[in-house]
């Protein structure tokens, strides 16, 4: 298959998320970001500064989790985490929606979570993680509404951390579901272009992965065909 012409490293969010992960791995993909063409980078809140000031004077943004990874924080704290970071420097935030919240049914709970973090930090982009692993496709459904309502920008599949990650068919839902009126991120087990291939041409606006070298090495060989 010929790869589509997109520019893959601008739809990648450059991510480093394992608990593990030291100062100097955090100041590595923030090089690699200058130079493999990565727009978005995504560290652990801790770190958003320094990796502010290690990509300053580029077009590089800096993207931090909220609300990590389980998505029970109540919503002051949440709130809380989302200023901090912004104030760090961070301009991309990723919040877990509280999916027990959810899964019982209170709908107005889940939108005033996500509706208070995006009025507090008025600056910044954000992405509602509904960690499609958990939900039936209705509860899908009703997670792409009140994200919509909630004002956020984009719909995004996982965190990464439970069972399962992205799939072409919840792309797909997901995409419908938003209508235009917010974005899609795929996440959550993509290690390949063959895999984030497929996740764009289903629809996805960007692609969440700690495999970005890999995949954009993959993508590189598929366009020359070597």
């Amino acid at each position: 298959m010929n790869p589509k012409p997109w520019d893959l490293p601008a739809l990648i969010d450059h991510t480093i998320l394992r608990p593990e992960a030291t100062r100097p791995d955090i100041l590595k993909i923030c090089q690699e970001a200058r130079e493999l063409g990565f727009v978005v980078i995504f560290i652990p809140p801790c770190y958003a500064k320094e990796a502010a000031d290690a990509t300053a004077g580029t077009r590089i943004r800096i993207g931090i989790p909220v609300g990590f990874p389980l998505g029970g924080q109540r919503t002051g704290i949440k709130v809380a985490e989302a200023v901090d970071g912004v104030d760090q420097g961070a301009t991309i935030l990723d919040m877990v929606v509280n999916v027990s919240r959810l899964k019982s049914g209170d709908y107005d709970a889940v939108r005033q979570d996500i509706y208070e973090v995006v009025q507090a930090t008025p600056r910044a982009e954000h992405k509602v993680i509904i960690e499609t692993c958990y939900l039936t496709d209705q509860e899908k459904l009703t997670a792409c509404r009140l994200v919509v309502e909630a004002g956020a920008d984009y719909v995004k599949t996982s965190t990464g951390f439970g069972p399962a990650g992205a799939t072409v068919p919840d792309v797909r839902l997901l995409k419908a579901a938003v209508n235009g009126k917010a974005n899609v991120k795929a996440s959550g087990g993509i290690r390949d272009w063959a895999a984030a291939e497929a996740l764009l041409a289903a629809g996805a606006d960007r692609i969440g992965t700690s495999a970005s070298l890999t995949i954009l090495e993959q993508w590189r060989a598929a366009k020359t065909g070597k």
